[in-house]
């Protein structure tokens, strides 16, 4: 049977509001550091805030600084490309994401793997179920590497074919912010499904 993957804008267009907004995709040139006063450039370092589950843009100080907190991790550093992934739809369906795309990532805090889809308002987040997660990590063993809180699986399943990548948390959280950032009226618009294939072109 040949699968019919739904549209962006119509799959995107009946969720649900956020619960928690991601970071902005772009900053002004004069943003300040959030951890001390001082200005950092357009081209920053990010450390992820492990309990509210927040990206922090900060300065090269206090990124070498409050890099070994508790509360803090850098963000990962590797974008890996899984061009022979294997996700099938009823494996897909396990999942009980309601579109295409998604990203996921192993929590510490909870102990559970999350998984997180956008909409127009930002991310919605939702817990996976642990058995349909490791059998997938036994189907693919690259996701054995992924590294706790500071890097996800990112799936988009209303590309043909399916796309799939090892991403630093804070380039996940983006995609989140290309779709509000495209947005447009009701519908969404041409320019949403075009960043979204420009944010995955861009993994390459």
């Amino acid at each position: 049977m040949t699968e019919i993957r739904p549209n962006l804008v119509t799959s995107l267009r009946r969720l649900r509001p956020a619960e928690a907004p991601p970071p902005p995709v772009a900053r002004p040139d004069d943003e300040q550091c959030e951890l001390c006063p001082l200005t950092i450039a357009p081209k920053h370092r990010h450390l992820l805030h492990l309990d509210e589950r927040r990206i922090l843009c900060v300065c090269e100080t206090c990124w070498a600084v409050r890099s070994g907190d508790a509360e803090f991790r850098p963000v990962g550093n590797r974008t890996l490309r899984l061009d022979e992934f294997a996700l099938t739809d009823e494996q897909w369906a396990s999942f009980q994401i309601p579109i295409g795309l998604a990203f996921f990532m192993v929590s510490t805090v909870s102990g559970s793997v999350v998984g997180l889809y956008p909409s127009p308002a930002g991310a919605t987040e939702c817990e996976l179920d642990l058995e349909a997660w490791e059998l997938l990590c036994a189907e693919n063993p690259v996701l054995g590497s992924l590294e706790a809180d500071v890097e996800a699986l990112v799936v988009n399943r209303l590309a043909d074919p399916p796309q799939h990548a090892i991403v630093p948390i804070d380039r996940a959280y983006e995609l989140v912010g290309v779709i509000k950032s495209s947005w447009e009226g009701i519908s969404g618009g041409a320019a949403t499904e075009q960043a979204v294939e420009g944010y995955f072109a861009g993994l390459r």
